[in-house]
């Protein structure tokens, strides 16, 4: 396991916490000595990133931020060997007839499009056997009632994965998403908090119940995320591409 990625340069947008530093992380362990954290200035220095790696800020939802970050990218690895698109938001409750369009337009800015110029200013320096992973989620294939906007943005994504995969399979690239159910990660928390504000089940409660609807009667962890994410990454997956890999303990 420590070598799966050995000598691979890797970029994490979206790496300064949760799940994308658990990425962060779980690709070090297993050889990326070298690696960018793109996220938010905000969310830099949350977590030190691992030795080789650096930290460089970036806001997905400003083309110029993008271009700029992974310019920099560039400059510091020469070569993306995996790219690890992480970086997504998720939006609070609202029904669809109460959508707001700024708001649906910034969960698109990020989700989506932002998947989409990471592929873009990654490929000018991704060799032929380059791999790319796409977060993605449970909400890419099904629907979750007031979350109109998320679930539709990460419909979009795999759309995004698949359409790249045809297109970059003839350079060797492979393109894939890992799909995470329910996660207890602190924005997860934070989420499950602002809707018992609302009304809601209790946070601990909340997550029993999740736990109750899958087939191990437990929630995924950042590190099931992670060992996907780096599977899909290294060469055990060399014959892969074009997929969503669902990472969760089942549906019961």
């Amino acid at each position: 396991m420590t070598e799966l990625v050995a000598g691979k340069r890797a970029v994490v947008t979206g790496g300064a916490n949760g799940i994308g530093a658990g990425i962060v992380r779980a690709l070090a362990n297993a050889g990326a000595a070298r690696g960018v954290v793109l996220d938010l200035e905000s969310a830099i220095g949350n977590t030190s990133p691992p030795e080789g790696w650096a930290e460089i800020p970036v806001d997905l939802r400003d083309d110029e931020s993008t271009s700029a970050a992974f310019a920099s990218v560039r400059e510091r690895l020469g070569t993306i060997d995996i790219l690890v698109a992480a970086a997504g938001i998720v939006p609070l409750w609202t029904g669809v007839g109460s959508v707001d369009l700024d708001e649906w337009d910034e969960v698109f800015r990020v989700n989506a499009r932002g998947v989409l110029t990471s592929l873009r200013e990654s490929l000018p320096a991704m060799p032929d056997d380059g791999a790319i992973v796409v977060i993605a989620s449970q909400n890419a294939w099904r629907g979750n009632p007031n979350l109109a906007s998320y679930v539709a943005s990460k419909h979009a994504v795999l759309g995004i994965v698949r359409s790249a995969a045809l297109e970059l399979g003839p350079r060797g690239i492979r393109v894939n998403a890992v799909a995470p159910g329910s996660v207890a990660t602190e924005a997860y928390r934070s989420r499950l908090e602002r809707r018992q504000a609302e009304g809601g089940l209790p946070v601990h409660e909340a997550l029993e119940r999740d736990a109750r609807t899958t087939a191990l009667q437990r929630l995924a962890t950042v590190d099931d995320v992670a060992n996907g994410v780096l599977f899909l990454a290294s060469g055990l997956a060399s014959g892969i591409t074009g997929h969503l890999l669902p990472v969760g303990p089942g549906v019961a």
